[in-house]
Order: C-alpha cells, then sequence, then structure tokens
C-alpha cells in the first residue's frame, strides 16, 4: 500500500460572489466553503482515490467539526490531525469578473498555525505535501519544515506549493530566502505564474533556472487559461488547458497539484527516485490529467474538485 500525507492548514473561505454594488449599505452575498491549499490537495487525492491522509491542527468549533467531517466523506485519513480549542481560520474571498479569487486573511490565534511535531509518519507513507500558509506562519511553520527535511531524509517523494499569499507574509525576502532552503528537499515544486514572478522579485529574488541548479526535482507552473508547463534540467512541456466555462478559480492550483500527485500513485511513481527518472513524455501525460482535474474544478463555484468517476483514468 502507497499512502500520501498532506500537511497544512484547512480553513473557511468566506465567498463574496459579487462586487459591492454603489449602494454602501448594500454588502455582496457571502458564501461559506471549506478550503486551504492543503485541505483542498487532500480532499482531490481522496476523491480521485488515492490512499490519502491530512496532518494538521483542526479547531474543536463547528468549522472544525465540519472540517473534519469533509475530510473523511472525501476518503482522507484523520489519524494525524491533531483537535485543538483555538477557532478556526478563516479567507475572505472576492471574486472577479474573470472568476479570480482575491484573499484577506484572518489567522491570529488560529488552530492550524499551533500544529506539533507529529512524530514519524508509517512506513506506507511514499509521497508528502506541503504548501501555501502553512509554511508561512509560526509555530506551525518550522513544524512543518521539520517534517519536510526528514521526509526528504527518508527518501519520499515531497511536493510543495508555496501558493503565495502576500498579504500575510510580513518579511518578504526573509522568506524567500527559506524558500531557497527548501528547494533542494523538494522533487515536486508547483506553482502558479504569480508566484514565480512573486520569488523572482526583490534582493533575494530567485528563478525557476536557480529552483533546478539548487535541486529541485520538476517545476510545475499553471498559467491559467495558457496551461500547465513542466521543466527539469533536461526538458520542458506544456499541457494545453481544457475548454471549460470557468465559474471561478478557487482550488483551481490545488486540483492540479492533487491531481498530479494521484498520476504519479496510478503510475507507481510515488517515489523521489522514480519521478526524477521519468521523461518529457511521462510529463506531459501527467500534466494533461492534471489539467483536466482543474477544469472540472473550476467549472463549479468554490473549491470542488472531481470525483474519479467524473474522469477518465489517467
Amino acid at each position: 500500500m502507497r499512502e500520501i500525507v498532506v500537511c497544512g492548514e484547512a480553513l473557511v473561505d468566506v465567498v463574496a460572489t459579487t462586487a459591492p454594488g454603489p449602494d454602501p449599505s448594500h454588502l455582496p452575498p457571502l458564501q461559506p466553503a471549506l478550503g486551504g491549499g492543503p485541505f483542498n490537495v487532500a480532499i482531490t487525492l481522496g476523491r480521485l482515490g488515492s490512499a490519502v491522509s491530512f496532518c494538521s491542527a483542526v479547531s474543536t468549533d463547528t468549522y472544525g467539526d465540519a472540517i473534519m467531517a469533509a475530510l473523511s466523506a472525501g476518503g482522507v485519513g484523520t489519524t494525524l490531525v491533531q483537535r485543538r480549542s483555538e477557532p478556526t481560520s478563516l479567507a475572505l474571498a472576492t471574486i472577479g469578473t474573470d472568476g479570480a479569487a482575491h484573499y484577506s486573511f484572518y489567522v491570529e490565534g488560529t488552530a492550524d498555525r499551533l500544529v506539533t511535531e507529529p512524530g514519524d509518519f508509517a512506513a506506507t507513507v511514499s509521497a508528502v505535501c506541503f504548501g501555501t500558509l502553512s509554511m508561512v506562519l509560526e509555530p506551525g511553520a518550522s513544524v512543518y519544515e521539520l517534517v519536510m527535511r526528514r521526509a526528504h531524509d527518508a527518501g519520499r517523494l515531497v511536493a510543495l506549493d508555496p501558493n503565495i499569499r502576500p498579504s500575510v507574509i510580513d518579511e518578504p525576502d526573509v522568506y524567500r530566502r527559506r524558500f531557497l532552503d527548501w528547494v533542494p528537499m523538494v522533487d515536486v515544486l508547483k506553482l502558479s505564474d504569480e508566484d514565480v514572478d512573486w520569488l523572482g522579485d526583490g534582493a533575494d529574488g530567485s528563478s525557476v533556472d536557480d529552483w533546478l541548479r539548487e535541486g529541485a526535482g520538476a517545476v510545475v507552473i499553471t498559467h491559467g487559461a495558457d496551461g500547465i508547463s513542466v521543466r527539469t534540467r533536461e526538458f520542458t512541456v506544456l499541457a494545453q488547458a481544457p475548454e471549460t466555462t470557468v465559474v471561478d478559480t478557487i482550488g483551481a492550483g490545488d486540483s492540479v497539484l492533487g491531481g498530479l500527485l494521484h498520476f504519479f500513485d496510478e503510475s507507481g511513481d510515488l517515489s523521489a527516485s522514480a519521478l526524477r527518472s521519468r521523461d518529457a513524455d511521462y510529463w506531459l501525460r501527467a500534466a494533461d490529467y492534471a489539467a483536466r482535474v482543474a477544469a472540472v474544478t473550476v467549472s463549479r463555484p468554490g473549491a470542488d474538485p472531481p470525483w474519479a468517476s467524473e474522469l477518465d483514468a489517467p
């Protein structure tokens, strides 16, 4: 049995579905939905049929109970979840006319950032995934960095989606330096093109070439309607995005990473050594499958990734 562990936050997205009107007393309607990058990746994997567990701290409040219920309903294991009395993190997401989401976060003193060291994972764990707010907010960020180093040292596949949220990064250049410390441990580095631009800014900026030179196995970049590119030290491939009607982009990048990990799982490539030996054709097929997963997600509101029955097998 192969298992994937996804580490990081789960939160509540409060989605403003329209922009405020001319009358400031008429606020846009708000729709709460469960989310958080790592949570969305885990749900994607569970729905697609991979054996996956979620490693996080989740509140004992009503929202935390809903998070736990959704994980279980999506086929995600919860034995690595720590329950805490602090509240659930909130994200206010405003949807623009292009379907893109813009976020504000309420994360002070919340449960997920107070995760404690989870100990060694079971021998069945072949891949560990990290990303988003959990790699920024202390003290949890240092805990997850320790888990990442341990996974890398054990030869497990390490995936990272930094999913940059500038509003929660108080010291951008400090974060950029820390990110460069993670890169040699990462076999699959997934980013949006906006993430690439942000990480390249400032005195401590770096580029895709730098990340590959420092040891990243593959850099996967999402380009919206222009598809998904994969770069390694040997090749570059581009998978086209399927035509679809975009309702919103919440969870799109998360479902790309979940789709990739599921493809690796189905192919028997959930190890650092196996994945780093794969050729351009393999990566093109992987990116194409991930693009199809994301196309379903963006065609409906919120982070609502597909079930296996909605897609052809990878």
